[in-house]
């Protein structure tokens, strides 16, 4: 019997604030331990929490980017459980009356664009961090309060290498959309894998096991990877998975059991009694809307499609929103907009790397690439001419046609001048000449080659070609 997998990820997502959820605690990551906190977030005794509002804003807009719908109505819940990571022995979060609902993510997968369905994303509060040593344990609460978003996805996806492609494209949606940073080494996204398998063509769910806290997408993918065929395994031998949570462990490279998984009854949730639910206003939903960006997906597509640009190149500037910024100025009425890509790609974010030089500090202007393509289809420069012309931009950020003026560095097109340079290889290369003569073509290059470097590069290569083959027939 076949078995297929059936997997749900539950993904947390630290909000771009500049304060925690429920104080003025400042959410910065590097701090030393424990100087962040405040009475508010410790749990201390006689305070009470006030939502920030820039954090509801953010998880609106991205209810919004994942094509949720926000309901009239939320609320918040305590959801009780003790850990020492939990100041107050209980989180504040969202539980049957969320922020935003059924939504939906689209992404690029074997070829196609899969769609995994979006149950809820819901706001809450992070916990601390706890950390081991070598015979204590200690906690840093400068991580409590931090306004977190949880992203629950249907169980759509089917093998540990959808689930990879989906959480790359969520977290390009929130970095779009400047909800995170997404910063995965600051512990900005972190998830939990669900994953049950059951026979083929079967509707009913098998046991679900959860995998807790994978601080890293590869590391999810990895999990899967041995989760599933562990589970296939036990079932085909007649064993019985049991509903469990598991961690995993890197080095190992295995899944190990940690707890039989809580149903919600075990936390108590209770709606919050120190906060008012949020019922958002629509002149307050107006004002998220008008924060909404275009999909990355999308994005792509319009660039493969308006500015005819192979998928790779497509693909180059979703990945880095600056640069795609920067590209669409220099494509702006461009005839060309391939050519432009390429002096972008393969020119200036080379050169950026080369000299470690941020998007910000380049002085070459958007509109001096497109100047750049235009010498070199006019006939006025080479495209080695134009290498060297480009470096000089990037050095001073002077237009291309002040620095080809200032040089002297205009091709030559002029017949009678490229006839002498041609004359003088043909002279002091004998033998190649003979050779094109004789039916080798590859001597013409060669040729070609010398009068180029004659020139100084100036010299028009097509016409020198031309005249070479005029001359040696």
């Amino acid at each position: 019997m076949d078995y297929e997998a059936v997997i749900g990820l539950e993904t947390h997502v630290q909000l771009k604030t500049k304060s925690k959820m429920w104080c003025g605690c400042a959410n910065e990551f590097g701090a030393p331990p424990n100087t962040n906190v405040c009475p508010v977030c410790l749990g201390l005794p006689g305070v009470l929490p006030v939502a920030n509002e820039e954090a509801l804003r953010l998880t609106t807009l991205t209810g919004l980017l994942l094509n949720c719908s926000v309901p009239a109505f939320a609320k918040f819940d305590r959801k009780n459980y003790f850990y020492p990571d939990v100041p107050k022995n209980y989180q504040i979060t969202q539980y049957d009356k969320p922020s935003t609902i059924s939504g939906y993510v689209d992404f690029e997968f074997n070829g196609g664009i899969s769609r995994v369905r979006i149950i809820r994303a819901h706001l809450e509060e992070d916990v601390g961090k706890n950390f081991h040593f070598e015979r204590s344990s200690g906690v840093d609460f400068n991580r409590a309060g931090v306004p977190l978003l949880e992203i629950v996805s249907e169980p759509d996806l089917t093998s540990s290498d959808m689930a990879y492609e989906y959480l790359n494209a969520l977290v390009s949606i929130l970095r779009y959309g400047k909800v995170s940073d997404c910063d995965m080494e600051k512990g900005m996204v972190r998830c939990d894998v669900n994953v049950s398998v059951r026979p083929k063509g079967q509707k009913e769910l098998g046991a679900k096991i959860e995998i807790k806290n994978m601080n890293s997408f590869s590391g999810a993918r990895r999990a899967l990877e041995y989760e599933i065929p562990r589970q296939i395994d036990v079932v085909k031998k007649g064993g019985k998975l049991s509903q469990e949570t598991r961690r995993w462990d890197e080095f190992a490279g295995v899944t190990e059991s940690m707890r039989s998984k809580e149903e919600a009854h075990d936390y108590r949730y209770f709606p919050e009694p120190d906060l008012m639910p949020f019922t958002p206003t629509e002149e307050w939903l107006a004002e998220v809307r008008q924060r909404l960006v275009e999909l990355p997906l999308a994005r792509k597509q319009r660039f493969m499609k308006t500015h005819q640009l192979p998928a790779p190149d497509a693909e180059t500037f979703v990945y880095d929103i600056p640069l795609a910024n920067y590209f669409e100025a220099a494509a702006k009425g461009s005839k060309n907009p391939k050519a432009v890509a390429n002096w972008v790609i393969n020119n200036l974010r080379a050169r950026m790397t080369e000299t470690q030089t941020l998007l910000d500090a380049v002085k070459i202007k958007p509109v001096d690439i497109q100047e750049l393509i235009g010498l070199v289809e006019s006939g006025k420069i080479s495209t080695k001419i134009a290498q060297d012309v480009f470096g000089d931009m990037f050095s001073s950020g002077d237009s291309p046609a002040r620095i080809v003026e200032q040089k002297g560095l205009a091709q030559v097109s002029d017949t009678g001048a490229i006839e002498k340079f041609c004359d003088e290889v043909i002279a002091a290369n004998p033998k190649s000449a003979a050779d094109f003569k004789a039916g080798k073509a590859a001597a013409l290059n060669f040729l070609k080659g010398q009068v180029m470097k004659l020139s100084k590069g100036k010299a028009n290569p097509n016409l020198v070609g031309e005249i070479l083959e005029q001359k040696l027939r």
